[in-house]
């Protein structure tokens, strides 16, 4: 049984475990989706199968179509999804959720963030943009919305914004591919935690730097008790049969 948590203050469920679909992912396509149509839907379902039901999305990755297809097989109501987006106006935002249902085949998304901010002052430039979102979660659109940063002072300001429910955020021992050192991050994700966002770990393998031992990458972030699961992008069943394997030993206790 993998560990299941809460996330934050949303009360949405996941599996401590996501898979991710977005290793090297930008412009309509990943490691993952390059791994051909059919044979991502083979991997989201044998991730499902082995108990993972949180799965990690975004239009970037290209990969909505593929987790559709896979839902077909499992049922909508089985699995976790967040998606992301790139658009910073109203106008987009309601075009991007209308498309993103459609090409998800769903008539609600479960987590929804704006990815990849890197501006420090996105919080005041952008209130009309999470009006439009939290007025969609109020027509039932969406569950929860949240953001992806790419900078420390955007993460920050992440931190303080009461809009803000769930993050996905950079973080490994490393300090690989991160928006500033550990010792810095850390602090902040805490403050989240108390403040009652649900966050997630990516950058967990630092881009598959950290391959060479993953119990320890995996085991610094699971020792984060600010962190309430993490995300990894897999690309065979041979990796998401080790991190479940490294999963249940070194977290076997469900939150």
């Amino acid at each position: 049984m993998v560990p299941q948590v809460t996330l934050g203050n949303t009360g949405i469920r996941v599996s401590r475990l996501a898979i991710g679909t977005g290793t090297n992912g930008w412009a309509g396509h990943s490691s993952q989706t390059r791994l051909g149509f059919d044979r991502l839907i083979d991997l989201l379902c044998y991730a499902y199968d082995r108990g993972i039901t949180f799965w990690d999305l975004a239009d970037q990755y290209g990969s909505h179509p593929h987790a559709a297809a896979a839902l077909r097989r499992i049922g909508r109501e089985k699995v976790v999804i967040t998606t992301k987006t790139t658009s910073r106006t109203p106008a987009e935002i309601h075009q991007d959720l209308d498309r993103f249902r459609r090409e998800l085949e769903t008539d609600t998304l479960d987590i929804v963030l704006l990815h990849c901010l890197t501006d420090p002052e996105w919080v005041g430039k952008l209130g009309s943009v999470m009006e439009a979102m939290s007025k969609a979660k109020e027509r039932g659109i969406l569950r929860a919305v949240g953001v992806s940063c790419h900078n420390f002072g955007a993460f920050q300001a992440a931190a303080a914004c009461d809009w803000v429910e769930v993050v996905l955020a950079r973080i490994n021992h490393a300090g690989l591919h991160m928006d500033a050192p550990p010792q810095e991050v850390i602090p902040v994700l805490e403050q989240m935690h108390r403040r009652g966002k649900g966050i997630y770990g990516m950058k967990v393998m630092g881009c598959g730097q950290l391959g060479d031992d993953p119990a320890r990458a995996m085991q610094f972030a699971l020792n984060l008790s600010c962190l309430d699961a993490i995300v990894i992008g897999m690309e065979d069943e041979g990796q998401i049969d080790r991190n479940l394997d490294l999963l249940r030993q070194l977290a076997p206790v469900a939150a």
